[in-house]
């Protein structure tokens, strides 16, 4: 099984097969327009635009699960994106990454590439981990998706090669992807 086996509708309501990114190298990210982290949207469109000719793409899949962050539809969330940070990655319906209604993409990530733990001696994991324990404990434990702004890498094959927790920038891991693509 690969990433290409599963479909996904874009903001504008096209549904799409994600193997139209066969032989591409992929960043897939879990979005929100109202959180702390919403500003790693102007590094990810830096990456995406120095990195989309060397086969590589980046989509974003906007996400309402955490601290309701994404309170809008799907179009104004790709509205939000265009004005605000200038993306020109596409952007998906919003969906659901945690919970019995994860879209199948989703599970399929989380199941590839595990939680790896929060790294206490980085100020912004250790807010994280305080954050979630506030207001959403059931996502402590286990694979599940943290917070917005995970970001999973795929290779062109479609073998799921990494997974970026929230804090993790865009600059923190541009290097590791401009190498992958060499």
């Amino acid at each position: 099984m690969s990433i290409y086996e599963f479909e996904a509708v874009r903001a504008n309501g096209e549904k799409i097969s994600l193997s139209q990114y066969k032989g591409k190298t992929l960043l897939i990210v879990n979005t929100a327009s109202k959180c702390a982290y919403t500003p790693q949207f102007e590094d990810l469109q830096k990456l995406y635009l120095q990195l989309k000719d060397q086969n590589f793409e980046m989509i974003g899949f906007p996400c309402n699960q955490f601290g309701a962050q994404e309170p809008g539809d799907s179009q104004g969330a790709e509205e939000f994106c265009k004005l605000n940070y200038g993306v020109t990655f596409p952007i998906f319906a919003k969906v659901e990454v945690n919970g019995k209604d994860a879209h199948p993409l989703f599970q399929y990530l989380k199941e590839e590439m595990p939680f790896r733990g929060f790294d206490e001696s980085n100020g912004s994991e250790k807010f994280l981990k305080m954050m979630i324990s506030q207001k959403n404990p059931e996502w402590l434990t286990g694979d599940e998706i943290k917070w917005n702004f995970t970001k999973f890498l795929v290779d062109p094959s479609g073998t799921v090669l990494r997974r970026y927790e929230p804090s993790e920038e865009p600059r923190d891991f541009e290097q590791e992807i401009a190498e992958l693509i060499k």
